[in-house]
């Protein structure tokens, strides 16, 4: 196997502008969204409020919380991204050598400030500093040393799903959300949800896995049973929804156009599964245009109350 050359740390790292901007692709600009909507989603539909708790932790999912978890990724996760022709862009920072303390470090220094601001502004509730702590260890487990959950198959959905999951739990309980059926049903569809999309996410990487020696769900079970399973994720995710009540059922037709981007790939083999980027690209479309639903739905939801 040829060894991958490393690009050249002096001429990459040189100007603060390109550190800046390495730096916030490293977060994944595109995703930022996905953490700070269920946050701030949850806590307002709970306690019908604009306040400083909302802006404070709204901007930690957004942005620090977002940084940590992707620039621990593109560090230790490097040089198996050189293998990979994905990364280098909004899919995953292609980060030279020389910026990856600076990259961890900034994940640490922008997070501290807006996490303690956002604790003292919740106040004392040992529910949701347990939920913060279950998903900042999520966060660090999922690609640091030693731990490295995304390369034990199936833990690395799961964890995968408490990233995007926790931040929604987390609002609900700084809100003081009660626990019913249908809130359960809901985090529970959400939760296949996100399990599902990163079984798929994985499958278009099972060759540059394999080739750097990283395990996944993916290079588990075979490319074509990953996606299977992905399917089933997203169905069982709609099914929660249904048993929601009213306008919740509506949101169960929301996996319907997932489903359709995964399908034609059930049958892919492992030697094909670059193929498969071309769904994980519709994938990423899929999301903005899910996140106006739902934010719709949302609005209907308190209207109906």
């Amino acid at each position: 196997m040829t060894e991958p050359v490393h690009p050249q740390s002096d001429a990459v790292t040189t100007g603060l502008g390109h550190t800046v901007r390495q730096v916030l692709l490293s977060s994944r600009p595109l995703s930022w969204i996905n953490t700070a909507f269920p946050f701030a989603a949850a806590y307002i539909v709970t306690t019908g409020r604009v306040d400083a708790l909302l802006l404070v932790g709204t901007l930690f999912f957004l942005i620090p919380y977002n940084l940590l978890m992707y620039g621990i990724n593109d560090v230790f996760d490097y040089e198996s991204d050189l293998r990979n022709p994905r990364k280098g862009g909004v899919e995953g920072a292609m980060l030279d050598p020389g910026l990856h303390r600076i990259v961890l470090v900034s994940g640490v220094v922008t997070a501290l400030p807006v996490l303690l601001g956002m604790l003292v502004l919740a106040g004392a509730n040992p529910g949701s500093w347990l939920v913060l702590a279950i998903s900042l260890f999520a966060v660090v487990a999922y690609s640091a040393p030693k731990l490295r959950f995304k390369e034990r198959p199936v833990l690395d959905s799961v964890t995968s799903s408490i990233h995007f999951v926790s931040p929604a739990v987390y609002g609900l309980a700084v809100a003081g959300a009660a626990v019913t059926p249908d809130l359960v049903a809901l985090l529970a569809a959400f939760f296949f949800w996100g399990v599902a999309s990163h079984a798929f996410g994985a499958v278009q990487d099972v060759e540059p896995d394999r080739q750097g020696g990283i395990s996944s769900i993916a290079t588990a079970f075979g490319a074509a049973k990953t996606v299977r399973l992905a399917l089933a994720f997203w169905a069982l995710a709609g099914l929660l929804m249904l048993t929601t009540d009213w306008p919740g059922p509506l949101a169960a037709l929301l996996v319907v156009p997932y489903i359709l981007a995964a399908l034609p790939y059930r049958s892919i083999s492992d030697e094909d599964t670059e193929r498969a980027n071309n769904g994980w690209k519709r994938f990423l479309r899929l999301n903005f245009f899910t996140g106006f639903l739902v934010t719709m739905l949302l609005i209907l939801w308190v209207a109906l109350r």
